[in-house]
């Protein structure tokens, strides 16, 4: 039976938080066993806020390597950067052209990213949801795993596969998203009301896939809860708490009730540290196997070149049938 394929991409923008991590990465390993997995460094998407050329390099090679540190698998799946790959911003142009503006605007991400950089609204910050409709079209996907806040982008991506469709004849399949049912939200350890990520001014309100494990240690223990002591799973009103247990529970494989018992009369202090210990045994490997790829750029350049050759052919297919039912000459 052919197996369905899943695309997923992240920027290269900033060291992903545990919350990327469990609601992303994790997943995607386990993933390349039942799909054709293409994974991607979204390097075109970081544009729409302004980059140091520079860091931006380094950052690409960093996620890369941590990608491969989790356990992506070169061999098992398709690993590339989508600015090796033209066809990503090919497509973007054609399906602009059956985008609506009005569409794009009402965005939440835009609405936020334009209140956030008021200096520096441009056109791709608008138009980022037509280059990832563009990022999973090409390659046919199936699935898409995205957080709960990403089903906005899926949805125009879809409807834009639909409206090709019904215009020139049936050419894209229409993604569904992939969501996780447990973990998919990491909260942040400041504001529990609100997703943990990687552009919080405060410091402390998340945890770095590369964070040192006395900073680790040190940021649950600063972590928000509550007045009543007491470790019990109840999101409404302990928010805080609850998310310390996700966390907890997603890093050591047990069960929220295993956690909520293992804690049974035990203060705060206690079960901060215990969490913070859980995602430091996990990260610690994960971040001596990236320092070592980092170390081999050789090695890490020829997985960027064999992604690109796999992807770039998978694209290039996918958009010479495009270019055929528009009426572009073929030749």
């Amino acid at each position: 039976m052919e197996r369905k394929v899943m695309f997923s991409a992240v920027q290269p923008s900033g060291i992903p938080t545990i919350g990327n991590y469990v609601g992303a990465i994790k997943n995607w390993v386990q993933f390349q066993d039942e799909y054709d997995c293409i994974y991607s460094l979204a390097d075109l998407h970081t544009l729409t806020v302004k980059q140091v050329p520079a860091e931006l390099r380094a950052r690409s090679y960093e996620l890369l390597a941590l990608y491969l540190a989790c356990g992506l698998d070169p061999e098992k799946s398709i690993i590339f950067a989508q600015s090796h790959v033209p066809q990503h911003a090919e497509l973007t142009w054609v399906l602009n052209t059956m985008t609506y503006p009005g569409e794009l605007a009402r965005m939440t991400q835009f609405k936020d990213k334009s209140a956030h950089h008021a200096e520096n609204i441009n056109m791709g910050l608008m138009d980022y949801p037509v280059l990832m409709a563009s990022d999973i079209l090409l390659y046919g996907a199936h699935y898409v795993p995205i957080g709960a806040d990403q089903k906005q982008h899926l949805e125009i991506t879809r409807d834009l596969a639909i409206r090709f469709n019904n215009r020139y004849s049936p050419t894209f399949v229409v993604p569904e998203p992939l969501i996780p049912k447990m973990g998919a939200r990491v909260m942040s350890l400041q504001d529990p009301t609100k997703k943990m990520s990687k552009s919080d001014e405060n410091v402390n309100a998340f945890i770095s896939m590369t964070d040192k494990p006395e900073d680790i240690i040190r940021k649950f223990k600063r972590a928000v809860t509550d007045s009543d002591m007491c470790v019990k799973y109840d999101v409404e009103n302990k928010p805080g708490v609850s998310n310390l247990l996700t966390i907890y529970s997603i890093f050591t494989g047990k069960t929220v009730e295993e956690a909520e018992r293992e804690f049974e009369g035990k203060g705060y202090g206690e079960f901060k540290q215990a969490v913070g210990e859980a995602v430091v045994e996990v990260l610690r490997p994960i971040n001596e196997k990236k320092e070592a790829l980092l170390k081999d750029k050789a090695y890490l350049n020829k997985v960027l070149a064999d992604g690109k050759q796999k992807a770039e052919y998978l694209a290039r297919k996918m958009l010479n049938k495009v270019y055929k039912k528009i009426g572009f000459i073929q030749l």
